[in-house]
């Protein structure tokens, strides 16, 4: 009997009813980081506006089209505030959902897990927000002349900003989640090495699906994931599960 034939002995329909329970809490912190959220919704709205208002002119302000278009964008945003102050319970859950497959030893690593993923998912919105905002804004607006003004809505630039924060968030995901593969034996650091190349042409093609459709926000979302691709190797060769102890797994 191995470590985990706990989790083997579990139905189809429990796995559904612990998937539930995780996905209820999700919502309910969400619902809670809303809430919080709301009551400064014009101030989240303003600090996340700030890369755009720094590049933009003196005069130039952003609009909103729509009557409930302004009502409807703080929404939102306190909305995805609130996603973003429950993303370490968001994470704490997912893993908890996987736990029961793994081994009791590996157990041990979900709560530094836990608290990287956390970690990494911010540091990737902060690094779109004060890397990425002010470098692609700037190129937008670079189109402007004397007869062409750029009129940016609220609507339309929260749209923009919250898909890169996501976008950006998850992608420095990437270390942890090739780091935590190599200590289950799934990859290892040859493989890892053997496929950079194929690994390198997956990142430009996320980076256009995940980014609006510009070579410079493209970019640079590419190039962060080279170098994160880079310490995953890494964190592979240091956490990875080495040879006599893939032996000795699958010989249990």
């Amino acid at each position: 009997m191995t470590e985990n034939d706990d989790a083997e002995k579990i139905p189809f329909t429990g796995h559904l009813e612990e998937l539930r329970k995780r996905l209820v809490t999700c919502f309910i912190a969400v619902g809670i980081g809303f809430v919080v959220s709301y009551g400064f919704k014009e101030k989240l709205f303003d600090i996340l506006s700030l890369p755009l208002i720094s590049v933009m002119g003196a005069d130039d302000k952003l609009i909103f089209t729509g009557l409930p278009e302004a009502f409807f964008t703080y929404l939102k945003v306190a909305f995805l505030s609130g996603f973003m102050l429950a993303a370490p319970v968001i994470l704490y859950q997912f893993w908890m959902f996987i736990a029961p497959g793994l081994y009791q030893k590996e157990r041990r690593f979900l709560v530094p897990i836990v608290f990287l993923s956390s970690f990494f998912f911010v540091g990737g919105a902060l690094f779109g927000y004060f890397i990425v905002f002010p470098f692609g804004f700037k190129f937008f607006l670079g189109f402007a002349s004397e007869t062409i003004k750029p009129l940016p809505s609220m609507k339309e630039y929260l749209s923009f900003a919250s898909k890169l924060l996501l976008a950006f968030g998850l992608v420095f995901e990437l270390p942890l989640i090739i780091t935590f593969m190599a200590k289950l034996g799934m990859v290892s650091v040859e493989f890892l090495k053997k496929n950079r190349k194929y690994a390198l042409l997956l990142f430009f093609v996320a980076a256009a699906i995940l980014t609006p459709p510009d070579v410079v926000t493209q970019i640079m979302m590419a190039l962060p994931l080279m170098l994160l691709y880079e310490i995953s190797i890494i964190g592979a060769r240091i956490f990875g599960k080495k040879a006599k102890e893939s032996d000795n797994v699958s010989s249990k």
